[in-house]
């Protein structure tokens, strides 16, 4: 029951983030909001051809809408074809099968996962992790899904993405109406992020980020991109009232101070976090236990191996000063 001393307060209204994705389709993505979207599928799509190997199956958490799959390599499989797809809005979910009908679409079941374990050869996630309660519970569903040796990559913004922004809005509330209520969520670090792998049980992990940088013409064309692009605030503990224009003008004046460009405008740093890590297999390499190395660091450097606190002789000596 909701009260109980056991339950743990959401920082996500999931509801509120869907609503806004369909909305963003249902608009046509004003003004190219789809066109981050296509970017990032775009860079799964080339991270992928970059492993050389084939993948006659996948699943996919996530569809922009079928964006995602119209950017994977033909190794995936014709049309769909060995293609298992779930997303949080049944509509993106809809329109991605009707691109992909031989594709399998999968309810969205909260943030448990529908797909089969120990069949996909891989599995993506695309731009979910940042919206969800349980990242870590994500993954290791993730990994369940997949055969042994299966890759995962999952895509995400994090680190400094929108930090300008969400400091503009808080002291632009802040002076204005003296209060303040959260309106962009937080970014996990890359570090933080990258150790997530290891926790959902990954093997071979590896995070990395690459900056995006946007220009628009003031704060306010930022916001209408984000919103286009689906991406509002759906933070549990929003403000459920407007944000009046008083605060929206002042956040827009503190962010050309800081954001500005000689030009005019401001720019935007978005940071692409990606994870990749492989399911456990038979075959893959392990790290040896310290300690059972065949060979002599010493030998492999040609040099004479000292015990602990045993002075060295000989050798070149201190390097001398020059005049």
């Amino acid at each position: 029951m909701s009260g109980e001393p056991n339950d743990k307060p959401r920082l996500f209204d999931a509801q509120a983030w869907i609503r806004a994705r369909e909305r963003a389709m249902r608009n046509g993505y004003l003004g190219g909001g789809d066109v981050f979207a296509r970017l990032v599928a775009e860079r799964i799509g080339e991270r992928l051809e970059d492993v050389n190997r084939a993948f006659p199956s996948a699943v996919l958490a996530g569809t922009g809408a079928g964006i995602l799959a119209g950017a994977l390599p033909a190794a995936i499989g014709r049309r769909g074809q060995g293609l298992a797809m779930t997303d949080p809005s049944p509509a993106m979910l809809a329109a991605a099968a009707q691109r992909l009908p031989e594709a399998e679409a999968l309810t969205w079941r909260g943030e448990t996962l529908p797909f089969e374990p120990g069949r996909a050869a891989l599995a993506v996630s695309f731009g979910l992790l940042h919206w969800l309660e349980d990242p870590v519970g994500h993954l290791v569903q993730l990994r369940l899904a997949l055969a042994p040796d299966g890759l995962m990559i999952a895509v995400m913004a994090g680190g400094q993405s929108l930090a300008a922004l969400r400091a503009a809005l808080a002291s632009a509330e802040a002076e204005v109406t003296g209060g303040l209520r959260p309106r962009v969520a937080p970014m996990g670090e890359i570090r933080d992020l990258g150790a997530l792998l290891q926790r959902a049980g990954f093997q071979m992990p590896v995070s990395d980020s690459e900056r995006l940088t946007m220009s628009h013409s003031d704060a306010l064309a930022l916001m209408r991109d984000l919103r286009a692009m689906g991406e509002t605030n759906a933070l549990a503990a929003r403000s459920r009232s407007f944000t009046p224009r008083s605060v929206l003008m002042r956040a827009a004046a503190l962010y050309a101070e800081t954001q500005g460009t000689a030009e005019g405008r401001v720019v935007t740093e978005i940071e692409l976090v990606f994870l990749t890590g492989w399911s456990p297999g038979p075959d893959q390499p392990t790290a040896r236990r310290p300690g059972s190395a065949s060979a002599r660091l010493a030998d492999a450097l040609g040099t004479t191996e000292r015990s602990a606190g045993e002075k060295a002789t000989g050798g070149a000596g201190p390097p001398k000063k020059r005049s």
